[in-house]
């Protein structure tokens, strides 16, 4: 199974035994959706919940951080995701929350994981059928696991300030990037990491919200100015958007590819690590 599919491989596909599709949409707060009523109105048919906003270290003072190996495996044993399994996750969320998902069952010992290109929006569109309600499957054992090479945390970023090895790359929006506009959590310094370079996770993405091609992709991560014969680090407001990137330089054969998954929550909330704004990626 290639890590993009399209509908129609899916449509194809998802008789399959050893087929389960995953609906990992969630939402910003101020998006006002609402991810599980949502996918209960409508899915598509076979797909689980992945509730993103619950999958998350609850210990952790920062924002949306990742679960622990053993709090994953157990979700997606009760979601009936097992070792084994050809996963497919879908969303039909404006930040790509698919991404998350996929990055998450990668770093936690899935190996068979893709994303549906163009999410639930193409699949609406071409007229499908869809499933109301929640569904359940048997429960099935998922191995706990996690490749700690895919991840940073913030003393790693502190120290690659020094020794540059590896390529910092935000996902966030310009605006935000720049530190022209306010950050949307209280408390947090708008800019950026010193030396890093901006992709903004939309720009990976055609109008009609599927992947754009490898020449495409590459264009994207030239025109952030990212040098990709180096190892990159992503980074977002909270490790969500970042995700996206590290997908996106999947489909490119990039493999060393790592996410702080603090990203601008942490960095920007800490009043001890330097912070840049503006396109000059000097230290504020």
């Amino acid at each position: 199974m290639d890590s993009l599919v399209s509908t129609d491989w899916l449509a194809n596909e998802m008789a399959a035994c050893d087929l389960r599709i995953v609906d990992a949409s969630s939402h910003l707060p101020d998006a006002g959706r609402n991810a599980l009523a949502e996918h209960e109105a409508g899915h598509i048919p076979g797909a689980v919940f992945m509730d993103l906003a619950e999958l998350v270290d609850t210990a952790s003072a920062i924002e949306n951080t990742l679960p622990s190996a053993e709090k994953f495996a157990s979700r997606m044993a009760a979601l009936g995701l097992g070792d084994g399994s050809r996963i497919v996750v879908y969303d039909d969320s404006g930040i790509r929350t698919a991404a998350r998902a996929w990055f998450m069952l990668k770093l936690f010992g899935a190996q068979n994981v893709a994303i549906l290109d163009g999410g639930l929006a193409k699949w609406r569109a071409e007229g499908r059928d869809l499933e109301t309600g929640r569904r359940t499957l048997r429960h099935r054992h998922y191995t706990a696991w996690q490749d700690g090479r895919r991840l940073r945390d913030k003393a790693q970023v502190l120290a690659n300030l020094a020794t540059p090895a590896e390529a910092v790359v935000d996902a966030r929006g310009a605006p935000r990037f720049l530190g022209g506009a306010p950050e949307p959590r209280p408390g947090i310094t708008p800019g950026h990491i010193p030396g890093s370079a901006n992709v903004p996770y939309a720009s990976l993405f055609n109008a009609d919200g599927t992947y754009k091609d490898k020449a495409g992709l590459s264009a994207a991560f030239s025109a952030g100015g990212v040098d990709l014969s180096r190892p990159v680090v992503v980074t977002c407001g909270s490790g969500m958007t970042a995700c996206v990137l590290a997908f996106g330089l999947h489909l490119l054969g990039k493999q060393d590819v790592a996410l702080y998954d603090g990203s601008w929550a942490e960095w920007g909330s800490d009043p001890t690590t330097p912070k840049a704004v503006g396109s000059s990626k000097v230290p504020a």
